[in-house]
């Protein structure tokens, strides 16, 4: 009996045994359990924690860029208040209301002849005087936070100058000139508004700024820009806000609204821009100046600097803005020679013709009133209409023609050319920047993830159409094959717009420029109005705005019925962003086919004459 129970207290002996090592092992697994816990908690926390301190440490250092930038413009401006002194000091006399009333070939010609001297001419345009629109650029610059920057150097051109004999002086010797913050100048930053580029002086001069020097000219300022440079409002976190000329409460446009403001102000004769969507276009009709987008690579975009590099369905090109038609032909003269096609091979050897600009022969004129996307304002068709009847009473025939699938050319051109990596490139570049508010509502859509945009495209298709598929064209295009075909999407839309052209022998085309200008902080909520500007982006066709008006009493009354064609939250915001305009300056867009420019200059030189009197200047 004994003997039997011996094995079953055995057996039970090693069953307590083995249940006492499950019990530790199952101890063990939940304390090596919450041990784990505990350590990916931990690393989560760390990893939280040092995303959230590099953030910070973001956003500081680009604060302490911004205070240094900010710091920078004081001195340069300081700079400037002193070279003001100085050429007061030492420069001939003259009579600075005399001066400012020259145009810019009258200008350039007395300066030549030795008439003028460039210190004078330079401190008047510098100078501070009492009101607008007499302020030169420090007074207009107080007035409305255009300048960025000084290019003191222009001293040291003036001294140059001097030594040079009659005989070799260039076409715009001694002649002031501002550019726009992204043209690169030595010594200086190309800042598009981010503390990304802060602290990145250029080596050299854009080879525009290069071809401008050699022909004499003297770059004094540079001028305010939106963030990133995709923006009609011109505001960013380091230099501030730029205000309409005529009316503080408006934006003088962008992205090249500082030399918009500048130029309409007096404080500049000649400016440079560039345009991606209407930056220059859109300023010039906002404050009533002259501008050209030329088609792409007729000049060198080498030396300008860019938020988004690469883009190729929607085209950037640099171009002139004056006070005049006759100012912009003279400098693109200057311009596309040979010293040009020497320092950049790319751009096409295509002089000036002048043959082409000369001719008398009547003009068989395309006239739009409406791209059917955005309903136009009481005085955009205004002016379409008024100008097209004094062309006709002048002898050209006027034609009417259609500009199809504007909506298309929006969305899946331009927004998703603009944008062909969801925005990217842009994002990473802006990581700690302080985001202005002009462009927190396009950052913001840009940074959600995908599914989230394709969401919203999905959820507000039935009721925003327009801004369901701005959030689709977010999401960029996905891969390289999907690039690609969009790529031939804008070859297919150029080809199908020229055919049409061409099936009307068009010389040339009349367009609606959008106008007047808008509210300051309200372009961001009536994006799709660029409609009228983005087109020729996609087409690449060269096109100019000339001024054409004012907005009248009438035209505020029949702003009061405006509805849009979708009723939606674009056509809404833009009925408000522009009421309020009695006075402002409303405008046309003249337009050519490709490498036309000559013809383009040539049609918005009829409108001028027609339009305010001014005939060629000999």
């Amino acid at each position: 009996m004994v003997r039997s129970i011996a094995p079953f207290q055995m057996f039970q002996k090693i069953a307590c045994q083995g249940m006492l090592y499950q019990e530790g092992v199952s101890e063990a697994l939940q304390k090596l359990g919450q041990f784990l816990l505990s350590f990916f908690l931990a690393l989560l926390v760390i990893a939280v924690g040092t995303c959230l301190l590099r953030k910070w440490a973001a956003k500081a250092q680009a604060r302490a860029k911004i205070r240094e930038a900010q710091k920078r413009r004081e001195v340069a401006l300081k700079k400037m208040e002193a070279a003001i002194e100085r050429l007061k000091q030492e420069a001939p006399k003259v009579d600075p209301e005399q001066v400012l009333s020259l145009s810019l070939r009258e200008l350039a010609h007395q300066l030549r002849q030795g008439s003028l001297s460039p210190e004078s001419v330079l401190c008047v345009y510098m100078e501070k005087l009492p009101l607008l629109p007499l302020n030169q650029a420090l007074e207009v610059h107080r007035e409305l936070n255009c300048l960025t920057d000084y290019l003191e150097d222009c001293e040291v051109q003036l001294q140059e100058l001097k030594r040079q004999p009659k005989g070799k002086r260039g076409l715009l010797y001694g002649v002031p000139v501002s550019i726009k913050d992204p043209y690169d100048y030595k010594g200086h930053d190309s800042t598009c508004g981010m503390a990304y580029f802060l602290g990145k002086p250029a080596e050299e001069d854009a080879t525009i700024v290069k071809v401008l020097k050699s022909q004499g000219a003297v770059p004094f300022v540079k001028t305010n820009i939106p963030q990133i440079l995709l923006s009609f409002d011109c505001s960013n976190p380091i230099f501030g806000e730029t205000l309409h000329p005529q009316n503080p409460k408006k934006t003088s446009g962008g992205s090249s609204g500082g030399e918009g403001a500048l130029l309409a102000s007096g404080g500049s004769i000649l400016g440079f821009g560039t345009d991606t969507g209407g930056s220059i276009r859109i300023p010039s009709a906002f404050c009533g100046i002259y501008g050209i987008k030329l088609t792409g690579f007729r000049l060198s975009y080498n030396g300008i600097n860019s938020a988004i590099k690469g883009k190729k369905s929607v085209i950037t090109m640099a171009g002139p803005m004056a006070r005049d038609v006759d100012s912009l032909v003279l400098v693109f003269k200057l311009l596309v020679s040979e010293y040009m096609f020497q320092l950049d091979p790319m751009v096409p050897p295509m002089p000036f013709r002048e043959e082409v600009y000369s001719s008398t022969k009547p003009l068989r004129i395309g006239y739009v009133e409406t791209d059917g996307y955005t309903q136009p304002s009481p005085s955009m068709v205004r002016a379409i209409r008024d100008v097209s009847k004094k062309l006709q009473a002048a002898g050209h025939q006027i034609i009417p023609f259609s500009i199809l699938r504007s909506d298309y050319m929006m969305t899946k051109l331009f927004l998703e050319g603009l944008y062909a990596d969801g925005g990217e490139m842009l994002l990473e570049e802006l990581q700690g920047d302080i985001i202005d508010p002009v462009i927190s509502s396009i950052i913001s859509a840009l940074r959600l993830p995908d599914f989230i945009k394709w969401f919203l495209s999905w959820v507000l298709r039935p009721v925003d159409i327009r801004k369901a598929e701005s959030f689709a064209a977010f999401r960029g295009v996905g891969t390289p094959r999907n690039l690609w075909e969009q790529h031939v999407a804008v070859e297919d839309y150029q080809k199908e717009i020229m055919s049409n052209w061409r099936a009307q022998n068009l010389d040339v085309l009349l367009y609606p420029a959008l106008c007047p200008a808008f509210d300051k902080g309200t372009t961001s909520k009536a994006t799709g109005a660029i409609s009228y500007m983005a087109l020729f982006n996609c087409l690449n066709f060269p096109v100019g705005v000339v001024p054409v008006g004012t907005v009248t009493a009438q035209d505020e009354e029949e702003m009061a019925s405006y509805h849009g064609y979708y009723g939606d939250s674009i056509d809404k915001n833009f009925k408000k962003a522009i009421s309020g305009s009695l006075g402002l300056p409303i405008a046309v867009q003249c337009v050519a086919l490709p490498w036309r420019e000559e013809l383009c200059l040539r049609f918005m030189k009829e409108v001028e004459t027609l339009v305010h009197g001014k005939t060629q200047s000999d």
